[in-house]
């Protein structure tokens, strides 16, 4: 298949440092190409990618040294580009949340959207009820609730390149937390943990101008003076086997309905279990008892935390590969691809052209 990915444009893919979407966007591209598939990436020029790279600005905004910007010109030019090169393509899939639905109104049924973040907030009802012609993929059945009316195809859940990351049959010692410092991530959870475990915290964490004041007024007064937490801050994807793989386990103590969460597969793909509390994704990404623990109360996290150990790590790794790899996320779309091509009118001509009888209804996923 002839496939178009195209990202946002805040971060590079993958991010040099913190960034979910972009690196979900890369992994799944190289993964198709893997697969033998003619993929093209509209993305910043500072993308590595196995794909056809069709740079659409110079650089990822968040790290662009440029004092004003506008993101919003910068995504309208990338779609302009999109939509001239759209006959180029059998299936174009877009990871920019709404913003193409007025530009590709007449070629809805040649796109599928991913939507990774959040759908709690207002305004949004009012889109997905005025565009109901575009296919959704959630990343989660929970993302799901807030908009059950809205056109979704399908779940997949994210998957990461098992090479990526390498497992640790031991741990260091000390529990981990990786992500961003906000309220809803509830970083202080994780330091109240640690603290009445006395174990070593360590946070792996960036600071967005947004959060400053929470990090600064919240935060810091519980670092400063604890011996048992060390503030690394944000780290790269190079830094983060060692990072995760030498936690006992990974406190993932949210407090927002996430809508999947990277940083709990991650933490799986070095065999670090994961404490979770029941929130969001959560439930659909952790095995409780397997894979991590799932908690619902800050007694119960304290005990979870206390008996990671029991988990076998070897086993964690194994789920990680068989459940999020990246190639088993690449899969799990060409299956929705598939599901898209099979209902166009040259359907049945494409099909048999790969001498596959129409009524079969075989997956193209099993073309890879």
């Amino acid at each position: 298949m002839k496939i178009a990915q195209v990202t946002p444009l805040y971060e590079a893919v993958p991010p040099k440092l913190y960034g979910g979407t972009e690196r979900v966007v890369a992994h799944l591209t190289d993964a198709l190409v893997d697969l033998g598939h003619d993929v093209t990436l509209f993305a910043s020029a500072d993308a590595r990618t196995k794909a056809r790279l069709v740079p659409v600005r110079d650089q990822a905004i968040r790290l662009d040294p440029a004092p004003f910007k506008s993101d919003l010109a910068a995504h309208m030019s990338m779609l302009s580009e999109v939509l001239r090169r759209a006959d180029d393509f059998d299936v174009i899939h877009f990871h920019t949340d709404m913003i193409h639905f007025p530009f590709f109104e007449r070629m809805a049924g040649k796109t599928i959207t991913t939507l990774h973040g959040r759908l709690d907030m207002k305004d949004l009802t009012e889109v997905y009820e005025r565009w109901p012609q575009f296919g959704l993929i959630s990343i989660s059945d929970d993302q799901r609730r807030p908009l059950a009316f809205a056109n979704w195809k399908a779940t997949v859940h994210h998957g990461m390149p098992a090479e990526q990351y390498i497992y640790s049959p031991k741990s260091q010692g000390y529990l981990a937390f990786l992500g961003r410092i906000s309220p809803e991530k509830r970083p202080d959870r994780a330091i109240e943990i640690a603290t009445k475990l006395g174990k070593r915290l360590k946070m792996a964490a960036k600071v967005d101008a947004a959060d400053r004041v929470y990090f600064e007024t919240k935060i810091k007064p519980l670092i400063d003076g604890n011996p048992l937490i060390e503030f690394i801050g944000e780290i790269g994807d190079h830094q983060k086997s060692e990072f995760l793989g030498g936690a006992e386990a990974l406190l993932f103590p949210i407090d927002w309905p996430e809508p999947f969460g990277l940083v709990m597969i991650e933490a799986m793909a070095c065999g670090t279990p994961v404490v979770a509390f029941k929130c969001g994704s959560t439930t659909e990404v952790i095995e409780d008892g397997a894979t991590g623990f799932l908690v619902d109360t800050m007694e119960q996290a304290v005990a979870a935390a206390d008996r990671v150990g029991l988990l076998d790590r070897e086993a964690i790794r194994a789920r990680f590969e068989l459940r999020f790899s990246a190639t088993a996320m690449a899969r799990r779309y060409l299956d929705v691809y598939g599901d898209m091509l099979a209902r166009r009118p040259y359907a049945e001509a494409m099909l048999d052209d790969v001498v596959i009888p129409l009524h079969e209804k075989r997956s193209f996923a099993s073309l890879a």
